[in-house]
């Protein structure tokens, strides 16, 4: 196997997380791994085996979202029924590294919101106006330990993916905990092509490289489940009405999904 290139996190503060950079020291925090390199290495669980959602838990509400199209997992949020629309992994986590591989196939509404700044906060102008922008958008994402607040955002705002907005927009948490969960970089590739995610959960900490580049480093995420399923994120929806989506639909697809316990 390749070299693979570290992702040093802040120092932890426990010895299991001495434990655990050691590992990650020396080969499975990632930053240009390929799902090829995955499957090579030791410890790594395929959580989708290109065929079907053996091992997730699929609602009948979410069976008309999700299938298996061409060898990935496709959403298509044209439902009809209500309940439970999102899929979760029948097994749960707690310390891991998941890699995730994701694009959109269409972002069919175009909305106007708020620029985000690294504090985590609305961008306001001189006069204290806030700033917004209009953009083409579609929107799904990672839930982690069977938390919708931990969830790791794909979408297309200006900010990028990786964003946790169950942090980020929690006024009652510490201005460092929301700037932490805020991306550092927009990282995303166009609509249409594929964007990798490599994700680390150690105890409260969260850390996300998104196509090589680190988005979010060691943020703290009180109060998260020590462990829980892995989840898909359904969203949006479509007005059978009209014939058209509705805002920030999920139009997704994953593949090679990987998790890597750390427990």
């Amino acid at each position: 196997m390749k070299t693979l290139n570290c992702f040093c996190m802040k120092p932890a503060v426990t010895k299991m997380h001495a434990l655990v950079l050691a590992i990650l020291a020396i080969a499975v925090t990632m930053v240009t791994v390929l799902a090829d390199d995955v499957r090579r290495e030791d410890g790594w669980v395929s959580l989708f085996n290109g065929e079907d959602l053996n091992g997730w838990r699929v609602s009948e509400a979410a069976a008309q979202s999700w299938s298996v199209l061409d060898g990935v997992i496709d959403c298509d949020p044209r439902t009809t029924i209500s309940g439970q629309r999102d899929i979760w992994t029948e097994d749960s986590y707690g310390n891991f590294i998941l890699y995730a591989e994701w694009r959109f196939t269409d972002t069919p509404t175009v909305e106007t919101w708020p620029l985000v700044g690294p504090d985590g906060g609305q961008v306001v102008d001189e006069s204290g106006e806030v700033v917004t922008a209009t953009f083409a958008n579609a929107d799904s994402g990672i839930y982690l330990r069977g938390m919708s607040k931990a969830q790791v955002n794909i979408w297309n705002w200006p900010i990028g993916s990786g964003e946790v907005w169950g942090y980020r927009t929690d006024n009652s948490m510490p201005p460092e905990v929301r700037a932490g969960v805020t991306p550092g970089v927009r990282a995303d590739n166009e609509p249409g092509e594929w964007n990798i995610f490599v994700i680390t959960m150690l105890d409260d900490r969260l850390s996300v490289l998104l196509n090589g580049k680190v988005v979010i480093n060691h943020a703290q995420l009180p109060g998260v489940a020590g462990d829980g399923p892995i989840g898909l994120q359904y969203h949006g929806g479509f007005n059978h009405e009209t014939g058209e989506y509705l805002p920030a639909s999920s139009l997704v697809q994953f593949r090679n999904l990987f998790v890597k316990p750390l427990d």
